[in-house]
């Protein structure tokens, strides 16, 4: 019995720590501050489809759908998405996916994507951000929080509010 719980306690800590290896460490961010952050930078409505690309806990999903806008997250680390799909199981303009956001394809009704990255995958994700862009023939908005990509052509900064950035992206 006790062998079956610590094989069960190292997989939970296996993968807990699986985004450290593999990307930026889970934070946890304040709803307060998103609601904040969304009603001074971008005024989502019934008509957006926010991305949240390493959604964690999937507080920004649940903010984003305060708004009325459908929202998607996307989180690689199974534990995390797998609480975020339990929290949000009955909410009808949220859904979560397991996987790479990376590799994630982009609903053709997507209009603004939120990260909360490091700074080593700032330029990586803005690439990413571009490549739907392009694909998707229109300029995508990305909020970002805390770090900013560095200087790409595409790139526009909107506007800030505390430490939340607003940029319109073209592929």
């Amino acid at each position: 019995m006790i062998q079956a719980w610590f094989y069960i306690f190292v997989g939970i800590v296996l993968l807990a720590g699986f985004t450290v290896f593999t990307g930026a460490p889970f934070v946890p961010s304040r709803k307060k501050e998103i609601r904040l952050a969304f009603s001074k930078l971008y005024k989502m409505g019934k008509n957006d489809l926010l991305i949240d690309l390493g959604s964690g806990d999937g507080k920004v999903v649940k903010v984003a759908t305060e708004f009325q806008a459908r929202a998607v997250g996307v989180e690689l680390n199974p534990l995390l998405a797998l609480w975020s799909k339990f929290r949000l199981r009955n909410n009808k303009l949220a859904n979560i996916y397991c996987g790479d956001m990376f590799r994630f394809e982009f609903p053709e009704e997507t209009t603004v994507v939120y990260v909360f990255s490091d700074s080593r995958d700032m330029d990586k994700i803005v690439k990413k951000i571009q490549m739907e862009s392009q694909r998707l023939g229109k300029p995508l908005q990305l909020i970002s929080l805390a770090f900013q990509p560095g200087k790409t052509p595409g790139v526009k900064l909107l506007r800030s509010y505390r430490a939340y950035f607003l940029y319109e992206i073209k592929g």
